[in-house]
């Protein structure tokens, strides 16, 4: 795994790399044309092309991976490299942030990008009633400055020697300005593809823009067909009768069946993800700090490895740093499956036994449910009972997810430490699913963000893991790999990116027919 170097970010246009990466170093020679057919779980009927409301893999794929681009992308190989930023250079202290644009790139409707539609898409995040989930990252600047048409300066409130990392989050898309209403609803973006249907939460087709600023080095299909499949066994078939050429989010108990089909290459990478059981912690019983800790000692971490993921991850301490982060502090104490000390921190919450209501869906991440009701089996050794609920998948994410007391949720992880904590646990962001909040960890968040030395920055996020495992209001009981399948007939360069599913989401970006 490569190491970053935090002064090197601060060098113009150079960011060393975070994620390590799998796959060969090849050069294979992209043949152009075709059309990609996608099956692709987490799409809902009320998908839409504003990135501010982004959370699945489906709509994550069709924005940030095809019709929209970001100011930075992460490459395959992990490495930071610019895409509509060309470049960008910091201040010593990492609070003020110059980027310099690409030059002669279009929206898919004519108009010429420049500094202009950078300051209005960032505006959005931060805009009066807007619900996004890079909130957190937009509101750090302070002040953003045209220099000129192809340049532009970024204040922030501290120093963030992370910020062009940022700037690659799938929710930071960017958009035309004066024009953001209508490249909402039509999906223009300066994007590989221009879209020619969308039907949310059905089916998006989109063509391969003609002379596109990736030249022939990306986007190598004439069309790509992305088909909303979110039914697990559905999936799968699609795929082994040739009805799609790749699929995301692979049940593996189906593993050996692809395995057997000649005409299926499977496709694991081991990344950040992780899957989870957060809990409002302002709602009894969750806001007692011992029945947290209770629920924690009450699952079997290797029971969900082995039956759920079939071996394709490995068991998780209750925080959300994974193996592929810089500072994981794989050296912390691991809460155990112990019913003993479930019973005991019952009692030190002055309960004999404990009846919860856990909400599930299979929308969650695969065998979601089958997980809820193995925790639920082990969790009454220890005097908790758990009364699973199993909720719809379609809606999950608007309906359950940050309403129920507890739930299953997923999280692909981060680049980097502080992009993960500031997404989901820094006080008060939207997407803080448990509400916990802990005046040391927001201290140390605040310290680690700006702190220059390695060392000094490794303490500070073992110590925030350690402060989530023990006290935090999130079960995370697994790390899971990326399993995805796609046709034989398909290859890429012989690197596969792993900071999300699908070679980073950028699947429709990188692949070809061989």
């Amino acid at each position: 795994m490569s190491q970053i170097s935090r002064r090197s970010l601060l060098k113009t246009g150079v960011a060393a790399g975070v994620l390590s990466a799998t796959g060969l170093p090849l050069r294979a020679q992209a043949k152009k044309g075709g059309r990609l057919r996608l099956g692709i779980a987490g799409a809902n009927t009320s998908d839409s092309w504003d990135g501010r409301t982004h959370s699945d893999s489906y709509m994550i794929m069709c924005a940030h991976g095809a019709v929209f681009d970001c100011l930075t992308e992460i490459g395959a190989d992990g490495q930071l490299k610019g895409e509509l930023a060309e470049s960008w250079e910091a201040s010593a202290d990492a609070k003020t942030w110059t980027f310099k644009l690409r030059q002669g790139v279009t929206f898919h409707n004519g108009k010429a990008f420049g500094a202009d539609d950078v300051i209005e898409s960032l505006g959005m995040h931060t805009a009066e009633g807007a619900k996004s989930a890079a909130k957190p990252i937009i509101s750090a600047i302070t002040e953003m400055k045209k220099i000129n048409d192809h340049e532009i300066q970024m204040t922030l409130e501290a120093g963030n020697a992370d910020f062009p990392f940022l700037l690659s989050d799938y929710h930071i898309l960017m958009f035309p300005a004066g024009q953001v209403d209508e490249a909402i609803a039509k999906g223009i973006g300066t994007g590989l593809y221009q879209v020619e249907t969308f039907d949310p939460g059905v089916r998006f087709v989109g063509k391969r823009f003609p002379n596109h600023y990736k030249g022939d080095n990306a986007g190598h299909f004439d069309e790509v067909e992305v088909i909303a499949i979110n039914d697990s066994s559905a999936r799968m078939n699609a795929l082994m009768t040739g009805q799609v050429d790749a699929v995301n989010r692979v049940d593996v108990k189906t593993e050996a069946l692809l395995k057997a089909n000649p005409m299926v290459t499977i496709m694991e990478v081991t990344g950040n993800q992780h899957f989870t059981f957060p809990m409002l912690t302002a709602n009894a019983p969750f806001d007692n700090m011992n029945v947290r800790k209770a629920l924690k000692h009450g699952i079997n971490r290797e029971e969900l490895v082995n039956k759920i993921l079939q071996g394709h991850g490995q068991v998780a301490n209750d925080h959300p740093i994974g193996p592929a982060n810089q500072y994981y502090a794989a050296d912390l104490e691991q809460n155990s499956y112990d019913p003993d000390k479930s019973k005991f921190y019952l009692k030190e919450a002055g309960l004999d036994s404990l009846s919860v209501d856990l909400s599930a869906a299979n929308a969650a991440f695969p065998g979601a449910v089958d997980a809820a009701q193995l925790y639920q089996a082990s969790a009454k050794s220890g005097g908790i009972n758990i009364n699973v609920v199993q909720e719809p998948d379609d809606g999950y994410w608007s309906n359950v997810w940050l309403k129920k007391s507890w739930c299953a949720c997923y999280w692909s992880g981060r680049a980097t430490e502080d992009w993960m904590f500031s997404s989901a646990y820094e006080a008060g962001v939207p997407w803080n699913d448990t509400g916990w909040e802990n005046a040391r960890f927001q201290e140390l968040l605040l310290a680690a963000r700006a702190e220059l030395d390695s060392a000094k920055r490794r303490e500070q996020y073992t110590e925030m893991q350690s402060l989530m495992s023990k006290e935090g209001g999130t079960v995370v009981p697994m790390y899971a790999n990326y399993v995805d399948a796609h046709s034989s007939k398909l290859t890429n360069s012989g690197t596969t990116g792993n900071v999300f599913q699908m070679d980073s989401s950028r699947f429709m970006e990188r692949w070809w027919f061989a």
